[in-house]
């Protein structure tokens, strides 16, 4: 931006007939100088103690970042503020990543803070990132891994602290919303240079006792704290066995805004320990609420059966009679089954009468009669016997003509009108001159004596 200097007085009278150096506005100083420490100092990183920290109502934070020897303004505007994970107070050590400035308005030089994080922590966080890029590499946060919550655990394990607030909050939560539902402890210090190693142990003997304690989720919980308090649970190892658990896994540790490696690695991250409790008893507060629901329906149901019941009853009772008036019902019954027996028997006497008669008349016709009789076996004996000749008289005829017939065609018969049966030496007929060799014997059989012979030659036709 070109520079608007002012000219003298003089200049402007024209009595010096000449023009000296520009004149610079204070704006155009305090822009210039805000350029040039912009210019000249990148975003970097500075450390101190707040003091004079003070709130705008429009978010904007404001404060004094100071040394032993020195101090300089800060102001941090509302969209950086409200993305803090802690909240400033006076006195706390810090490490701000932030612009160098100058307040043009009045000349003050300031920062203007980009984030903010405790003093000590910046190689934390370093580390936090190399390690979660490094797990999230190996797939190891990949959503598909994660298993789903059982609705309805038989029991809950919890890894923390025996002495943890955290502890007392998942218990009286629990027993709250599901107190049916057993708990086993899995103690673990939560804090300290050994925490991490231990809570990873803890957490593969849970594992290993998940079926004989009959432990269907594991809850990973701790309360709230600086990130150099919920460092042991970014530790490697923890992460892997969260993963290596056969049982699902709900971590819950420090607060909504804590994030740890251990909340990645977990099934389901829970904002808190008591949100933990909360989505561990899920099912079964679920469950409380709708048997609430259900527990009228099922009263009015059985109303209107014990209702039905009754009015069954009562009619079961109008048709019911006096012991004596049904008694004598009863005989009056009898009395018409007997009497209905009683004719059923005469008339089944009467029919059974009735076929006798029929029957003896039907055997005195079939009777014999010794007369009649003996006169018709005497025309069955004088049919028998004139059948039989001429049976007789025609099976005589017929066996004439076959034994005419035989005499025709049996083989001396045969050879008596010219013809030969020809045998081999073995004494077979031979049917073929095929079948016989030259120089063969061969006997020739005629019709008054044989003849033996040899085969000087055969003609096949």
């Amino acid at each position: 931006m070109p520079l608007q200097p002012y000219q003298r007085a003089e200049d402007l009278d024209g009595a010096a007939g000449s023009l000296s150096s520009p004149v610079l506005s204070v704006s155009t100083l305090n822009r210039m100088a805000r350029e040039a420490l912009e210019t000249a100092l990148p975003l970097l990183w500075v450390g101190g103690e707040i003091s004079n920290l003070t709130r705008a109502s429009s978010g904007h934070v404001y404060f004094t970042l100071k040394d032993a020897n020195a101090q300089v303004r800060c102001a941090m505007w509302r969209n950086r503020a409200q993305l803090l994970a802690f909240r400033p107070e006076n006195g706390m050590r810090v490490e701000a990543r932030a612009l160098v400035t100058l307040y043009e308005a009045r000349g003050d030089y300031q920062l203007n803070i980009e984030s903010l994080r405790p003093a000590g922590i910046g190689n934390l966080f370093e580390a936090f990132n190399r390690l979660k890029a490094k797990l999230a590499a190996e797939g190891l946060f990949d959503a598909d891994k994660r298993r789903s919550l059982p609705r309805f655990p038989r029991a809950v394990g919890i890894v923390t602290s025996p002495q943890a607030a955290a502890l007392r909050d998942v218990l009286v939560t629990l027993r709250r919303r599901a107190p049916h539902v057993p708990v086993v402890l899995y103690p673990a210090p939560v804090q300290g240079a050994e925490a991490a190693e231990r809570l990873a142990a803890t957490v593969q003997v849970a594992g290993r006792r998940a079926a004989q304690d009959g432990v269907d989720l594991l809850l990973l919980v701790r309360g709230g704290g600086s990130i150099e308090d919920l460092w042991s649970f970014n530790d490697e190892a923890l992460a892997r066995a969260l993963r290596a658990c056969p049982v699902p896994v709900v971590c819950g540790v420090g607060h909504e805004t804590d994030f740890t490696i251990s909340d990645f690695a977990a099934d389901v991250r829970a904002a808190t320990p008591t949100g933990a409790a909360e989505l561990a008893s899920a099912g079964w507060h679920g469950a409380r609420n709708e048997l609430e629901v259900l527990r009228p329906r099922l009263q009015r149901a059985l109303a209107r059966r014990l209702e039905g019941l009754a009015q069954r009853v009562d009619r079961a009772g109008l048709r019911l009679l006096d012991p004596r008036t049904r008694l004598r019902q009863e005989v009056i019954t009898l009395q018409h089954q007997g009497e209905r027996l009683r004719r059923a028997m005469e008339r089944r006497l009467e029919r059974a009468n009735q076929r006798c008669a029929q029957m003896q008349l039907r055997l005195a016709a079939a009777a014999p009669r010794p007369a009649t009789r003996r006169s018709g076996l005497d025309m069955l004996a004088q049919r028998l016997e004139r059948a039989a000749a001429a049976m007789l008289a025609q099976r005589r005829t017929r066996l004439v003509t076959l034994s005419a017939h035989l005499e025709h065609l049996a083989p001396a018969a045969v050879l008596a009108r010219g013809y030969a049966i020809a045998r081999d030496a073995r004494g077979d007929v031979l049917r073929s001159a095929r079948s016989v060799p030259a120089g063969a014997a061969v006997t020739i059989e005629l019709a008054d004596g044989r003849l033996d012979t040899r085969v000087v030659g055969r003609h096949e036709r």
